[in-house]
């Protein structure tokens, strides 16, 4: 199946790895590639690392990326992860393929949507497609089997509370 966790919400990435830890804990090889994120200590990739069928990569850097015009290591750390993501789904090592935060990669203008696409029809029936990012792609909707929008209602961000380790990272 082909799912897909979308919406200015908090939480799409975490569902992604809620997904992981339980495919991972039936044995399943899972693999997420991370877009746009890059050299800051999220608490995932600490925890990944003592699981030895559950591993993250990381495709980009710790500041943000500019949606207006974005820098050239950004458009090339997303398209490296574009070609790791083909490798990894046609390698077929894996059970569950995350791809986090693809769907801003392409809102950004990193990636093109015709690629995603085409990544997804290449998708074989017994993995497990996982696409996380707010801005889906409308284009994907037709080539998907499950689209969940979280949706936010209220924040504590909005009281000026910044993002906690452990909680946010």
């Amino acid at each position: 199946m082909i799912q897909v966790y979308t919406g200015n919400g908090k939480g799409k990435t975490t569902a992604a790895l809620g997904l992981a830890f339980r495919a991972a804990g039936h044995g399943f090889n899972v693999i997420m590639i991370q877009f746009m994120k890059g050299k800051i200590n999220y608490g995932e990739l600490e925890s990944a690392k003592l699981l030895s069928n559950f591993s993250i990569e990381q495709y980009g850097r710790p500041d943000f990326v500019n949606p207006e015009k974005p820098d050239k290591i950004d458009i090339d750390l997303a398209k490296q992860a574009m070609e790791r993501s083909r490798e990894v789904i046609n390698s077929q090592k894996f059970d569950m393929v995350i791809l986090d935060e693809i769907n801003v990669a392409v809102s950004y203008g990193l990636i093109q949507v015709d690629d995603v696409i085409e990544l997804i029809k290449s998708t074989p029936n017994k993995m497990e497609l996982i696409l996380t990012g707010r801005g889906m792609p409308q284009e994907l909707e037709g080539y998907v089997d499950l689209i969940s929008e979280v949706r936010e209602v209220k924040h504590y961000f909005q009281k000026g509370i910044p993002a906690r380790e452990g909680i946010e990272h």
